[in-house]
């Protein structure tokens, strides 16, 4: 198996360069992976020692960042790498200044993985949630470099667990140790007879925890909310907006502001969801030229501060419950104490589930229903008050991972 693996790499890697020119996301990564190495040995030498943190993307770093900044403050000495393996990670983090190097991981071939693991060196290796590629971890395991999976989740239907996935399984041999969100991944490894394994639940809510306790102050939103009772609708797509622009329409009250940050900022989509709102509008591009307390709602046509716009909320409208791949992140207005709104399609999240169980979380599968919500959030700040407060004690419930993963690692 580990045969046809590396042929299929190998097709792999040929076919992405022969796509890159016709697929925007696609030329990003096999350019960004061209930098790769260049990167590191500029800023690595063989005197350094050095810790290595693999994310697949930007929800994958969000886990793994609380770790890696306790590390910096504890290790200053140390270099700190940062791997992606998806554009729209690297992108977003490129520039993130806790980590000395964040690059691409290559591609897992052979001979790249002994490249870069004989650049990097590192004393440790630390992967996040999952990403488990078999001539890396197998070069690790060689190498007796300590690795670790921190906020780890497996499922029945991966090959770990069946009959034909031993090849897969022997790759896990790698890890010293496992830390898994949940009883059933903690159960699923000991069936196959790992006992390294430690329920430690999701970093996650230890890094929106933190958040709270940093500066969230955003001057021209206050001058927004002047006051006023303000829903916040973070990363929405069409279907989202279609629901919220037929409230904003024809059923708000003039005293209900909303602040919509879609998830495509693309010119022409943010001029027609300006264009279908009746009521006054600005855009972020538009606030230095304008009084912002004068308008209802407000455009965030960029990205970057919605985890701020969200302590400003009196409720919260979070996207993607219309699409296949589901909601987007629901715990950063949890940490705020703001009640939340989604769309149905949140099965697959656990932590939307254990909200919607816990009276924080609601779910809005209709226009109907958005409506009867919104008007009751609106009209019972009692209501509001208690679903604020179970979203709260929620995410505070669930911290203390990382403090279990760094005293591992000491």
């Amino acid at each position: 198996m580990y045969f046809i693996y590396n042929i299929l790499i190998l097709i792999a890697a040929f076919g992405l360069k022969i796509v890159a020119p016709f697929n925007n996301k696609i030329k990003l990564f096999v350019e960004g992976r061209s930098l790769t190495f260049s990167k590191l040995t500029t800023a690595i030498s063989k005197e350094d020692t050095v810790i290595w943190m693999h994310c697949a993307s930007l929800g994958e770093f969000e886990q793994g960042r609380p770790i890696i900044e306790k590390l910096k403050v504890q290790y200053p000495t140390y270099k700190l790498v940062v791997t992606f393996f998806s554009p729209s990670g690297y992108e977003i983090r490129k520039n993130y200044e806790v980590a000395d190097v964040v690059c691409y991981l290559p591609l897992d071939s052979k001979k790249n993985v002994k490249q870069f693991l004989t650049v990097v060196h590192p004393t440790l290796a630390i992967f996040v949630k999952y990403e488990f590629w078999p001539n890396i971890l197998k070069e690790l395991q060689n190498r007796e470099v300590k690795t670790i999976l921190v906020s780890g989740i497996f499922r029945e239907d991966q090959a770990f667990f069946k009959w034909y996935g031993g090849w897969m399984r022997k790759s896990l041999t790698a890890f010293s140790h496992f830390f898994v969100q949940d009883k059933n991944s903690k159960k699923l490894l000991e069936s196959v007879h790992f006992q390294n394994v430690t329920l430690s639940g999701d970093t996650r809510f230890d890094r929106v925890y933190e958040i709270t306790k940093q500066n969230n102050t955003i001057d021209f939103i206050a001058e927004f909310k002047n006051n006023t009772y303000t829903l916040v609708a973070g990363s929405t797509w069409k279907e989202d907006e279609d629901l919220l622009v037929e409230y904003i329409n024809n059923k708000a009250s003039k005293n209900e502001k909303f602040i919509i940050a879609p998830h495509n900022i693309k010119a022409k989509a943010i001029e027609e969801l300006k264009n279908s709102i009746s009521k006054k509008t600005v855009l972020f591009s538009e606030k230095e030229d304008e009084t912002l307390k004068n308008f209802q709602v407000f455009i965030i046509d960029t990205v970057g501060i919605l985890t701020k716009i969200y302590n400003y909320a009196n409720i919260a409208y979070v996207g993607g419950g219309y699409t296949k791949s589901g909601i987007h992140n629901v715990l950063e207005p949890a940490t705020f104490g703001v009640p939340i709104l989604i769309g149905p399609n949140y099965q697959k999240f656990n932590e939307a589930i254990e909200l919607v169980e816990n009276k924080a979380c609601f779910v809005v599968d209709n226009s109907q229903k958005l409506s009867v919500l919104l008007d009751e959030f609106y009209q019972d700040k009692q209501k509001r008050k208690l679903a604020g407060s179970n979203a709260l004690n929620y995410v505070k419930n669930k911290t203390g991972a990382t403090s279990k993963i760094l005293n591992f690692i000491k």
